[in-house]
């Protein structure tokens, strides 16, 4: 029997949460698919599909208890009482999950109205990885010697001067280290850690919860108005649902170019800054801080999140870059919570394909800063790029 389980309805990423709020306020009646990428070709053992079921099976039990309720009422005042209300009710079907596998390679997709399925990919993500490990008896370092890895990584971090957050949920080697992860990053003395992407991890040590949309964000909306108009109702929605709060705005789901073509001023005013997740970081910033002063803004008043594949050399370089230029944090995934002396997995979840009301399957994409990137349907992918003027 393996020890691989979720806590708690609340160990999934924060962003999942928002959107899921601001869904369920905009697009209520709208369907979804979302299919597992296993972008690194990892090999899955015999069995691993129906221990995944089983794993599966067992969120159904999972329930929001009376003082996570509590805990965000008081933390995220921008969450509606109605919204915690339909949490608090809030149960995961497992028959929206279907899992297969042939031979090695496992395929899991996901099915159902966007506004209950929204919460099944962070940790089905950190299931797969976990039990991965698990199945396949690989021994990794002992607790202290992944304690005093992380207690050094957060005094680099402190000697830079830069802020970070934890963002390690889904990629992470196991529950228990990222407990351990981030119970080192609290403790450490004069540590610069503001929050953690998960929510429940956030609750149990007293640390801010970080997050406000992702890509599926976005791609659903080119699925339902097209491309040239994603970026813009995109911003323009979560500004209807939020009013101010939750201001960073994630800028690659079709490239940074075309993001900032339509993150104008009023945006550009509205927004706390943006977040950076593919492509080279330093050129990143250089364009933001150059799009901030075309518009007449202060970069200085204005901040960049990195959260893309983050070590600490890479850390170091970007704070090299940006200081005295622009307001910077981190947010660290898996370099922090599967760090512990194996190869840490490459997988992802996607959004594929939305449904509204009143039509058909659209599929989606992403076009990200890195053509490697890219997910979705080829002909799609195609199809965007024409629309948006993307070369290559």
């Amino acid at each position: 029997m393996y020890e691989v389980r979720l806590k708690s309805i609340l160990d999934n990423d924060f962003y999942k949460i928002t959107m899921q709020n601001a869904v369920i306020k905009q697009f209520p009646n709208e369907k979804v698919r979302y299919r597992f990428i296993n972008r690194g070709e990892h090999h899955f053992p015999e069995g691993f599909a129906a221990e995944l079921r089983k794993l599966v099976n067992a969120m159904a039990e999972l329930k929001l208890t009376k003082s996570e309720k509590q805990y965000l009422k008081e933390t995220c005042p921008y969450l509606d009482l109605p919204y915690l209300d339909f949490l608090a009710g809030y149960h995961y079907d497992p028959a929206e999950v279907h899992i297969s596998q042939s031979g090695t390679d496992l395929e899991v997709t996901v099915e159902g109205e966007w506004y209950r399925t929204i919460l099944w990919e962070v940790p089905l993500l950190a299931l797969i990885s976990e039990l991965h490990y698990e199945m396949k008896h690989l021994e990794r370092d002992t607790n202290e010697v992944v304690i005093q890895r992380t207690m050094e990584k957060a005094e680099q971090l402190n000697r830079l001067g830069v802020t970070f957050a934890e963002f390690g949920t889904r990629r992470r080697h196991s529950y228990a280290v990222q407990d351990l992860v981030v119970d080192a990053l609290v403790k450490t003395e004069n540590s610069t850690l503001i929050g953690s992407s998960n929510v429940h991890f956030a609750m149990k040590y007293g640390v801010k919860p970080i997050g406000t949309h992702a890509h599926e964000w976005f791609m659903f909306h080119a699925a339902e108005y097209g491309f040239k108009m994603a970026n813009a109702l995109s911003l323009e929605h979560w500004v209807d649902v939020y009013r101010g709060d939750l201001g960073v705005a994630l800028s690659d789901t079709y490239t940074t170019d075309v993001f900032f073509q339509q993150f104008d001023k009023k945006f550009a005013k509205l927004f706390d800054g943006v977040r950076h997740d593919s492509g080279d970081p330093i050129e990143f910033a250089n364009k933001t801080i150059r799009h901030y002063e075309e518009n007449g803004i202060n970069p200085l008043f204005k901040y960049i999140i990195f959260s893309d594949s983050l070590n600490l050399e890479k850390v170091e370089e970007i704070t090299n870059a940006c200081k005295d230029r622009i307001g910077i944090s981190f947010g660290i995934g898996t370099n922090l919570t599967n760090d512990v002396g194996l190869k840490p997995m490459n997988i992802v979840m996607k959004l594929i394909a939305a449904k509204s009301s009143h039509g058909d399957w659209t599929p989606t994409v992403k076009l990200s800063d890195e053509k490697g990137k890219y997910t979705g349907d080829p002909e799609m992918i195609e199809l965007a790029k024409a629309f948006l003027k993307i070369p290559g």
